[in-house]
């Protein structure tokens, strides 16, 4: 009987749906009541599709009829909606009652009203219609369909232990594919041996930082870039120190007794413009000569407008240099794959921070990854998003020139964001202005660390390479990003950013 039962519901088919049949009367009144209750307490939303009648009554062990008299007697009630083609579906009527109010019929509910959002991830968040903060691809340019390909052909071709534990470092497949693209589209020098796969570049400051296990502290970081990262590090206990920047990058002449160096040299992350050639070679001067390692952050190497490709720090000495890279520009956050291409002496510590058993990156997304490479369809999805966002990039400059031609923009050449400079004591306000026409983003004070000298306009005097190069002081700015909103809304998002800008007459 069981095994009748069970044959039944999986020839049939259908949706899910837990209901307990209790009380007093017939199948039937104990089926409406536990609908009616199912609706009432919320469990069934407005807008629910119900499953099918021949496949409630499967799965409850009641005639096909006792689930269509519910129903209708649902429908008439005014609980549930029936329609030709759409199937049953719980009406779009009221919040749940009260407990006070649960005897009564759908009428007696009160006035339909919105449920409360969700508390925003963004202080943003709750009024944004226009989106142009920073770090967010294109969502709607994910490639589907060369993805889909890739994974069904991962799947298919995939051995059968790739279904058992994960190995912590990677699977191989990646880890060559990803050595010999990096290597032709980045200049890495590596071998797949030494690339430890990640979820991305947050989990691989935990794995080379977590419990002083790879790497301690201090840490030397650009004065610029993600809060998010000196939260985590200052997390595990490490101290970072603010290197200040310049329109050469960071000023690595400043490195004194740091252990280790977290580098944007492609491109500084938040205010634009490669590490200068000079500093390249001197940092990595620096790392041989105290026995340390520079971290290089290639979060966005790959999108390149208006300069030839810088290529990555690591090939200058792939033993001082750990890389990391991830997909979340390129494709999507959602991916969570990212890499580490490690110096030889590094890899064993970090494969003993990750544990026996690799248990963050999916296995199976590491092979459709892997399969992407190597098909040609992710060189081809950049070299389409090169060209969209460059696009996005050139509207941007061009409604900035005809509407407020007084703003200075910087960070272009490269990246998904730039940096609108504004004139001092004007940041705060244009954040605020912003908000108020519906546009997220970022003021450049947001990524300052809080450790940076509020003027930092020094020469260093023992420095006898930079003498004439002065720091940068603290500046007012926007940190725009021109990659999230959709197509159809861009225009629009560009009107209501130059409106909220500073006027002339403030600069």
């Amino acid at each position: 009987m069981a095994e009748s039962w069970v044959n039944d519901v999986e020839r049939i088919g259908g949706s899910d749906l837990h209901l307990e049949l209790s009380g007093p009367g017939s199948k039937r009144a104990a089926l409406t009541r536990a609908l009616r209750d199912a609706v009432r307490s919320g469990r069934l939303a407005p807008g629910t599709r119900l499953p099918p009648y021949r496949s409630l009554a499967a799965d409850l062990g009641v005639a096909r009829n006792t689930v269509a008299d519910a129903y209708a007697e649902l429908v008439a009630e005014g609980w549930l909606t029936a329609r030709q083609g759409s199937g049953t579906r719980v009406a779009e009527r009221t919040r749940p009652l009260r407990t006070a109010d649960r005897s009564g019929p759908p009428h007696t509910a009160v006035r339909p009203e919105k449920p409360a959002p969700a508390e925003p991830p963004h202080p943003h968040a709750r009024a944004t219609r226009h989106d142009l903060r920073q770090g967010t691809p294109d969502a709607s340019a994910f490639p589907r369909t060369a993805w889909l390909a890739s994974y069904r052909r991962a799947l298919q071709q995939a051995p059968n232990e790739v279904f058992g534990p994960g190995d912590p470092a990677g699977r191989p497949e990646l880890r060559a594919a990803l050595a010999e693209y990096l290597a032709r589209a980045r200049g890495v020098r590596t071998e797949p041996d030494r690339i430890v796969v990640c979820s991305g570049f947050a989990h691989a400051l935990r794995l080379l930082f977590g419990g002083g296990r790879v790497l301690r502290g201090p840490l030397a970081v650009e004065a610029y870039g993600l809060p998010f990262h000196r939260e985590l590090l200052a997390a595990e206990g490490v101290r970072t120190v603010p290197l200040p920047i310049d329109d050469r990058g960071a000023r690595v002449d400043r490195l004194t007794r740091e252990r280790a160096v977290l580098l944007t040299p492609a491109h500084q992350f938040p205010t634009g413009g490669p590490l200068h050639a000079e500093r390249r070679a001197a940092v990595v001067d620096w790392a041989r000569a105290r026995g340390g390692v520079v971290l290089e952050d290639d979060y966005d190497g790959e999108f390149r407008y208006d300069r030839k490709p810088v290529g990555a720090l690591q090939s200058l000495d792939p033993e001082r240099v750990i890389l990391v890279g991830s997909v979340s520009k390129s494709l999507s956050p959602a991916v969570r794959l990212g890499w580490m291409v490690l110096p030889e002496r590094y890899v064993g510590d970090v494969l003993a921070a990750k544990g026996e058993r690799e248990a963050w990156a999916s296995v199976l997304d590491q092979l459709a990854l892997a399969d992407l490479i190597v098909s040609g369809s992710y060189d081809r999805h950049v070299r389409r998003m090169r060209q969209r966002y460059r696009a996005r990039r050139d509207r941007l400059v061009a409604a900035l020139a005809e509407r407020a031609p007084h703003i200075e923009v910087g960070g272009v050449a490269a990246g998904l964001h730039a940096v609108l400079r504004l004139p001092p004591g004007t940041e705060r306000s244009a954040v605020r202005a912003a908000a108020r026409r519906g546009v997220a983003l970022d003021g450049l004070a947001e990524f300052r660390h809080p450790e940076t000298p509020d003027t930092t306009n020094r020469t260093d005097r023992t420095d006898r390479t930079d003498t004439a190069e002065k720091d940068v002081p603290a500046r007012d700015g926007l940190v725009v990003g021109y990659a999230t909103p959709p197509e159809h809304a861009y225009g629009a998002a560009l009107e209501a950013l130059c409106a909220a800008l500073p006027p002339r007459s403030e600069t």
